[in-house]
């Protein structure tokens, strides 16, 4: 079997070789994916439990979900990582960090952003007993402490420029000391501890929300409201390897269908939605509720269906942190050709394979 079957793959690949030389256009019926690799999230266990990836994926032949856990030791950007290396399809990351992924030269494609974010998503948090931390202006000189390639930087970047506060970069040296810290949990206890001043955080994170719903951390700063981040750098993205978006379009759409069934339903249900996530991510019922209705929640936010919003807000995003001295965007700046092709217009309103024809 194992012999006759590579003989069979080789002369595929021959065919599709030819196909391509003699430019002949190949089938266009999408390849079956048996089996898919997905982020264990809080939506995700509520689409497996409730049936909705069963509904879509069986419908295209894909049979077998796999949720993968991150752990909880996770570093932000290993998602990336995993979708580099194959280990996850698709991967959850917002626009910013996602981009700069890209820069950084993952060949990967948006194919799904979310609508613009709002204040609450990602705060300046300080420890809710330090008396020293009142407001941004008193950050002048201190410690801050999160994930460079994340929220956790972007959104208290724009915070602190506004206050005349800027961060340390490689190049010089800023009115606030910054450190990257990957580990959402190192990053908490470092600023329970003292060891940091302050961090930034989504509080419906894992990793933040017990600390946060126990009282030990209090808001010190939010994104201006018409601002960079809230408009354009805080949209959260779904992203995949470009190979494997164009081998299987249908089950890139099939997974978007899922997820806004998942999101529609949770909404409806949000205390059965609450127990589902609590005991498939192992968090207390509280925390798993709040993870879906707090104000600043990101898992179940609703789509951009605009392809040249979506492209826009990466353009204007990637514009303001470069005049500003993001040192890893100055670096590698992405093209606008870049950037329309980073977002995949196929899963986007009357795109082919789009959720919202």
């Amino acid at each position: 079997m194992g012999h006759h079957h590579h003989v069979v793959s080789a002369l595929a690949a021959l065919g599709a070789i030819a196909f391509s030389v003699l430019g002949v256009a190949t089938p266009s019926r999408a390849e079956t994916l048996p089996s898919i690799n997905l982020q264990l999230t809080p939506w995700t266990v509520v689409a497996r439990k409730k049936g909705f990836f069963k509904d879509e994926f069986d419908k295209i032949g894909t049979t077998q979900v796999n949720l993968i856990a991150s752990g909880a030791a996770e570093l932000l950007g290993a998602e990336a990582a995993a979708v580099g290396g194959g280990a996850i399809a698709i991967a959850q990351r917002m626009i910013y960090p996602a981009t700069v992924h890209r820069a950084n030269g993952l060949d990967g494609v948006v194919i799904w952003a979310s609508e613009p974010s709002n204040r609450y998503r990602a705060p300046i948090l300080a420890r809710a007993n330090n008396d020293a931390i009142k407001t941004v202006a008193d950050l002048d000189g201190k410690k801050f402490g999160s994930s460079r390639i994340s929220c956790y930087w972007s959104s208290p970047f724009e915070i602190l420029e506004k206050a005349g506060l800027p961060f340390d970069s490689r190049e010089k040296q800023g009115r606030v000391r910054y450190t990257s810290i990957d580990n959402p949990a190192v990053a908490i206890s470092s600023v329970l501890s003292g060891a940091t001043d302050a961090t930034t955080a989504h509080l419906a994170a894992g990793a933040f929300a017990g600390a946060w719903l126990s009282g030990k951390l209090k808001v010190v700063g939010r994104s201006p409201d018409d601002g960079i981040y809230v408009n354009n750098a805080g949209r959260v993205t779904y992203f995949a390897r470009r190979d494997f978006v164009n081998k299987y379009p249908e089950v890139v759409k099939a997974f978007l269908a899922a997820r806004e069934r998942t999101r529609e339903w949770t909404a409806d249900n949000v205390d059965e939605a609450a127990e589902i996530i609590a005991r498939e991510t192992r968090v207390p019922v509280e925390v798993a509720k709040f993870q879906i209705t707090h104000v600043g929640e990101w898992e179940f936010m609703a789509g951009e269906p605009n392809a040249e919003r979506a492209r826009n807000a990466i353009k204007i995003f990637q514009a303001w942190y470069i005049a500003h001295g993001d040192d890893i965007l100055s670096e590698r700046k992405l093209s606008d050709e870049q950037i329309n092709a980073f977002i995949d217009g196929r899963f986007f309103a009357g795109g082919q394979y789009s959720i919202y024809n």
